[in-house]
């Protein structure tokens, strides 16, 4: 799949069929989010790898939107650490882009993701910083549930909005 394809192409999938991915393909779409960009490189993530059904059950009992963690394979916590940043809130900006580097990783091998948020929601942060035992200085920003997909969602070709566009001023 060439890159612009699958930035086009790529949609939230929520439902998997329970297969298990294989460790090296997570390394590979971890991979993918350590090559995101980061404010001067600061590149201040940790990412917390789930495959804990246990750990799911936790977060399905907190977490409104989180249902489809069921059937999943894998989610990865994407966590910003304060001691790393280039300054205060820009770890939120730098896992984001992490985030996105891991939706595409996951479609681009044929996967299904679904970023789940997280931030800026103060319940779920402290939640699952306390399931994940996190440190004080290690705030989750997203989670991303990751599975073999049970459906193939076509494109969207209404997604591009020429009345958005400016240029050069409003």
């Amino acid at each position: 799949m060439e890159m612009y394809e699958g930035l086009i192409t790529r949609r939230s999938i929520r439902k998997y069929t329970g297969d298990k991915i294989e460790p090296i393909v997570i390394e590979k779409i971890i991979n993918a989010g350590m090559h995101a960009p980061s404010a001067r490189n600061t590149r201040p993530w940790h990412f917390i790898v789930i495959d804990d059904k246990e750990i799911f059950s936790k977060i399905m009992e907190f977490h409104p939107y989180s249902s489809m963690l069921s059937a999943a394979s894998h989610a990865v916590v994407v966590c910003g650490d304060d001691k790393l940043q280039n300054g205060p809130g820009y770890f939120v900006l730098d896992c984001s882009a992490a985030a996105q580097n891991i939706l595409l990783a996951s479609h681009a091998l044929g996967l299904g993701a679904v970023w789940v948020g997280i931030h800026p929601k103060k319940e779920r942060i402290d939640t699952l910083k306390t399931i994940l035992s996190l440190p004080a200085y290690v705030h989750p920003v997203a989670l991303i549930s990751i599975g073999v997909p049970a459906i193939a969602p076509q494109a969207d070709p209404h997604r591009y909005e020429p009345e958005k566009i400016r240029w050069n001023h409003w």
